[in-house]
């Protein structure tokens, strides 16, 4: 449905040259590795490709190739829970429990996983002491398992503020598995990537799906090729790879009801807490900046391993920026300045 993307027509070309010059700039100094794509209402306007997949092999990128999207996953797993309610296969006010029923902690709901409001500790840290052989590779029932055992302390009570931690999206993928009877790859292989034609996207998750020809690697901030870690097993959280190109299908599917209503998905994009800034604040999957006239800026990035990620949606202008990078070397870039390029 979404396969087909058109460039744009009559682009302004000192923009194209702006955004190209500080892509050159960068590479030329090693300080960028990876792929960019901007578009205007769904038409490209600039896509570039620099570097290497993995700068050992020097296998030359291009605008499919796939890179992990690290936190950039979560918008995904945010869609795939909107569509399961959609359904009617679960409310966002269940409670954990509904769908999982040994979850040792009590009052947790499906919409507090989502907008980084329930309280629960986070696994990448607690699994240090609980799962200390790190040559074995956690997965999402293990993260349950370490849970209903030990039973880490939360930081917060559910519903009391806002904490960022990958723990909700592992388990929100745990319970579109237990909802929909598939694997959480399974499903958003057969329901998002396939209907939409990302061709070049997959869900990795350690040893339990293969290791992609085509897949490129994260490197330190020396150029070194990062090794595959054994939290690679946890998926809904991170373990999307993707491509700018397939990115952008994703981005212009959800100005549409294909997936996920208009109506539930400007749920989505509403700031969920009353004590962030209006410039970073939450919804459901998504950071959310609300500039002073009201427009509203919906992103997410992403880190992981050598990958940054970057994902922006301006839907007041209808302008899409994508950057995936696996490099370290040159640190992060800065949503403002990317903005910059093209508005």
């Amino acid at each position: 449905m979404f396969a087909h993307l058109l460039p744009a027509e009559n682009v302004d070309s000192a923009m194209v040259r702006r955004i190209d010059k500080y892509f050159q700039k960068r590479y030329k100094q090693r300080r960028f590795n990876g792929t960019v794509l901007f578009a205007d209402k769904g038409k490209i306007v600039y896509k570039g490709a620099f570097g290497y997949g993995t700068l050992r092999n020097k296998d030359t990128l291009s605008t499919k190739s796939p890179f992990q999207l690290a936190s950039v996953t979560k918008p995904i797993t945010s869609t795939a829970v909107l569509m399961l309610a959609e359904q009617e296969l679960l409310n966002l006010e269940d409670s954990v429990h509904q769908h999982i029923p040994d979850f040792p902690y009590k009052n947790v709901t499906i919409k507090q996983l989502l907008i980084q409001k329930s309280g629960l500790p986070e696994y990448l840290y607690f699994s240090d002491q609980y799962w200390p052989n790190n040559r074995n590779t956690i997965n999402n029932d293990d993260v349950l398992c370490m849970m209903k055992i030990h039973e880490p302390n939360p930081y917060y009570r559910p519903d009391y503020r806002y904490n960022y931690t990958n723990t909700n999206y592992s388990i929100l993928a745990s319970i579109i598995e237990k909802v929909s009877g598939q694997t959480y790859q399974d499903f958003i292989e057969h329901k998002v990537f396939k209907p939409l034609g990302m061709n070049d996207s997959f869900v990795y998750a350690k040893d339990e799906t293969p290791v992609y020809h085509h897949m490129t690697s994260g490197h330190d901030k020396r150029r070194r090729r990062i090794a595959d870690s054994h939290f690679n097993g946890v998926v809904g959280d991170k373990g999307i790879y993707s491509s700018v190109e397939d990115m952008l299908r994703f981005d212009q599917a959800l100005y549409t009801d294909y997936l996920v209503s208009q109506e539930l998905l400007e749920q989505a994009f509403e700031p969920a807490h009353k004590r962030l800034y209006d410039h970073d604040n939450y919804g459901m999957g998504w950071r959310i900046n609300t500039q002073k006239n009201g427009n509203k800026i919906i992103y997410h990035s992403g880190w992981w391993k050598g990958y940054t990620s970057y994902f922006i949606r301006m839907p007041y202008s209808g302008k899409t920026i994508i950057v995936l990078n696996n490099s370290l070397r040159g640190g992060f870039l800065s949503n403002n300045e990317l903005r910059k390029l093209i508005e």
